[in-house]
């Protein structure tokens, strides 16, 4: 029993598949104290065992498996929901269902791989499933489990698996297939390993009524946090506008640009076109995805770029650059160890001239 409990609790900072993917696990095992990293595995064990979910438990799913439903309710972020359910482009021979945060369903409402979407708080048992996939074993996860699904077999895509930062798209992808019986090579999933974003036909012809001004260069203002959030767009953008006469700047984001983006929206010409916080997420990305050339910070709008491809210069900060791109993202970016606002204007712009010249 202790020795099966102990193998469990070796998933709590082992990667569950073969392939190496980019990641802090040994940085986490030195800075989290271990009776924390202890606790929180039993907590999770015993909430398994005590709820019958335990011997529901799979590895792989198997050939008789058509209807899936996944509930993903760990990704609190965006950008973070991007890249935890990248992997479900690798799904598409089955019929999947997903619940998902209120905050983050609107992501999937067009989705080509998911037929519903549902809200942890809304959701109705209607359908026959085969399969569930759970995110993780958070207590959130697995009370969505038992309360609609207490009988049905599930497989898990973190599982134990908790804490240590890894590069959470690899990480899908490579743990999906390694669920699928690894169908793919690794260089395959390297070459798929991006988020995706599927969008209807009311936002595409939306941004076609706009009618941007081509070509323009696309900005993200503002960020949730202060290490991640860039003070020096104003030299960045006028920069662009005096060597660049035949590009236009459209600036984008949330409400936490707003004020920063008026300033500069007021103090440039007419070439700058200020759209911080009056436009959906996902209008906000097919406009970057009609850009030449994307500049933000790290968060989830460079997350919608990875999903389209777009060339971009990513600020990055704490965490480096292969934690959050994967290789076929034609992304150039920028990275200090503690704070973005350490990475100089001056090689931003160096950034763009090469870009742009290239």
């Amino acid at each position: 029993m202790l020795g099966s409990i102990n193998k469990r609790y070796k998933e709590t900072y082992t990667l569950p598949f073969d392939q190496e993917i980019p990641n802090y696990i040994d940085h986490y095992s030195g800075q989290i104290m271990s009776f924390y990293r202890i606790f929180k595995f039993f907590k999770r064990y015993l909430l398994l065992f005590v709820s019958g979910q335990l011997s529901k438990e799979k590895k792989l799913i198997t050939s008789d498996v058509r209807k899936i439903i996944w509930i993903n309710l760990s990704a609190s972020s965006l950008g973070d929901s991007l890249m935890d359910l990248s992997s479900r482009t690798l799904l598409e021979q089955f019929e999947v269902d997903l619940i998902t945060s209120d905050k983050n369903s609107f992501l999937y409402a067009d989705d080509k791989i998911f037929n519903k979407v549902f809200t942890d708080k809304n959701f109705v048992e209607k359908n026959k499933y085969d399969l569930v996939i759970m995110d993780s074993y958070s207590s959130r996860t697995l009370k969505v489990k038992t309360k609609f699904f207490r009988n049905l077999n599930f497989v898990s895509m973190f599982g134990f698996f908790n804490g240590p930062e890894v590069n959470r798209v690899m990480f899908s992808f490579h743990k999906m297939n390694h669920l699928l019986k690894n169908k793919l090579t690794p260089e395959e999933i390297r070459a798929l390993s991006k988020p995706s974003i599927f969008f209807n036909t009311k936002d595409i012809n939306f941004v076609k009524e706009m009618q941007l001004k081509k070509p323009y260069i696309a900005i993200a203002i503002g960020g949730e946090w202060s290490y991640r959030t860039y003070k020096y767009w104003d030299i960045v953008v006028k920069f662009i506008l005096k060597k660049y006469k035949s590009y236009s700047i459209v600036l984008l984001g949330s409400e936490n640009g707003v004020d920063y983006a008026k300033q500069l929206e007021l103090t440039n010409t007419d070439r700058v076109i200020n759209y911080v916080n009056r436009l959906s997420f996902k209008v906000t990305s097919l406009i970057i995805n009609e850009s030449s050339l994307f500049i933000c910070c790290d968060g989830g709008l460079m997350h919608a770029s990875n999903a389209e491809l777009n060339k971009i210069i990513p600020l990055f900060a704490r965490l480096t650059p292969s934690m959050q791109l994967t290789d076929i993202v034609p992304a150039f970016p920028l990275f200090n160890q503690e704070d973005v606002n350490n990475i100089s204007a001056e090689k931003v712009n160096t950034k763009i001239s090469k870009l742009l010249s290239s």
